[in-house]
């Protein structure tokens, strides 16, 4: 039946024509005429016939030729955080692998940075690690998220368990951590009386206006604070593995932590009533009074900071471990070993938790409130560093040895600043 088809050697672009309503060789009377015979049916054969040829000539033409180009690789926009090359969205926004890490380190462990300038230091590929506060603000500025930290966590956690394990969280302490938290409060409690111990005494100097210095409440202060850094120093050494450390990181921790501790200690000795503060020989003094004895602008922030302790009435465990993480805090400047102290640091936060949610069941939040007073710590302390540099200049004499030797490292930390903001703006300029 399809000899006639044969005979004219039709080729691709003419057999559409079959299907087309266009003008074709059907349509001429000469063809016409050899295809009188062909049925409805015959017809359709023809037509499924010539469909799968017509395929088949597409699949070769198609293997035929040659391969399209790949796409191009994507390509992301730069770290939202420093500028760097971009590895792909990471917790929310396009990140380098550096602060995609950094993030994910400081969610999951809970650090607590400091910034030694004014909070607003420059992040970029070169500087973003010489302030990690400003870096960790700049991240979650640029929209990194805390929970995608803790979601990315769970799911892997989910991945391990198995799928009907459940976890029930406790408030009881181990046996381990228990034992800490005991050490940690005879330990605070034997160095920091409270104030139910003292016996309060007074004094009517300079106690009506504010001025730069009083020599004779100076004096006072300062023998107090000497007093009081030894305790610390004692509490230090109290502290579950803290002597094993090297000696130089054991100075290097007290040293940074000094002035936290003292300042932690004074404020909840804090009598909101009065207005007034008392140190551990139970002289009590009113806030001019402080501000005249050496505290000068620092102070009104230093008040501010015991009134938001208060709502959260912690007692002396909570207290001494507060302290105790302070003082263990493996991102120090110049450690030998900071691997080591954030080691010390995990069971004390771990402690404080667990000690924390058990005291009020019904407040889960408050342990993270608590921590983050670490924070408004550090930034009381780089205020402080800034009052001891003009207070040298104020008293008549020499600073005590004690309290020299231990705000050193506060004083230098405040050159670093000053030195490391001129190579910011040199670098600026180039």
């Amino acid at each position: 039946m399809f000899d006639y088809m044969d005979f004219l050697a039709v080729g691709p672009g003419e057999t559409l024509d079959f299907y087309t309503a266009s003008p074709c060789m059907l349509q001429e009377p000469s063809q016409t005429a050899c295809f009188t015979g062909l049925t409805e049916t015959d017809w359709q054969v023809h037509r499924v016939a010539q469909s799968v040829e017509t395929q088949s000539s597409s699949s070769e033409d198609l293997f035929a030729s040659p391969l399209s180009p790949l796409p191009p690789p994507r390509t992301y926009k730069p770290c939202f955080v420093c500028q760097d090359k971009s590895s792909g969205y990471h917790y929310g926004v396009s990140a380098c692998e550096g602060c995609k890490g950094f993030f994910r380190r400081s969610v999951q462990k809970n650090m607590v940075y400091t910034c030694h300038r004014d909070s607003n230091c420059i992040i970029n590929k070169i500087t973003r690690n010489r302030c990690q506060y400003c870096r960790l603000q700049r991240c979650f500025a640029a929209g990194m998220s805390r929970e995608s930290v803790r979601n990315d966590r769970s799911k892997r956690k989910e991945k391990k368990e198995t799928p009907k394990m459940t976890i029930i969280e406790t408030y009881e302490l181990t046996a381990e951590l228990g034992c800490i938290v005991e050490k940690i409060c005879r330990a605070h409690r034997e160095t920091f009386p409270s104030l139910c111990q003292l016996g309060k005494y007074t004094t009517n100097s300079s106690s009506d206006t504010r001025i730069q210095l009083d020599l004779g409440l100076w004096d006072k202060f300062s023998e107090l604070a000497t007093k009081c850094i030894i305790r610390v120093v004692e509490f230090a050494k109290r502290v579950p593995g803290f002597t094993g450390l090297t000696i130089t990181d054991q100075i290097t921790l007290l040293k940074a932590a000094c002035l936290d501790i003292l300042i932690l200690r004074i404020c909840t000795r804090y009598t909101p009533d009065q207005d007034t503060m008392t140190f551990s020989d139970g002289l009590t003094l009113t806030r001019t009074q402080i501000h005249n004895a050496g505290f000068g602008p620092l102070t009104d922030q230093v008040f501010t900071f015991a009134g938001q302790l208060l709502p959260l009435e912690m007692d002396d465990t909570e207290s001494g471990l507060l302290s105790a993480i302070c003082l263990v805090s493996g991102d120090r400047q110049d450690l030998e070993e900071p691997s080591k102290v954030e080691v010390l640091q995990e069971p004390l936060l771990e402690a404080l938790k667990i000690y924390s949610r058990k005291r009020r069941p019904s407040m889960p939040l408050m342990f993270p409130k608590v921590l983050m007073k670490i924070t408004d710590l550090r930034s009381i302390s780089a205020k402080g560093a800034e009052r001891v540099v003009t207070l040298k200049m104020e008293i008549p004499g020499s600073m005590p040895p004690l309290i020299q030797e231990m705000l050193e490292e506060m004083e230098n930390l405040e050159k670093q600043k000053h030195s490391e903001e001129e190579m910011v703006k040199c670098e600026q300029y180039q």
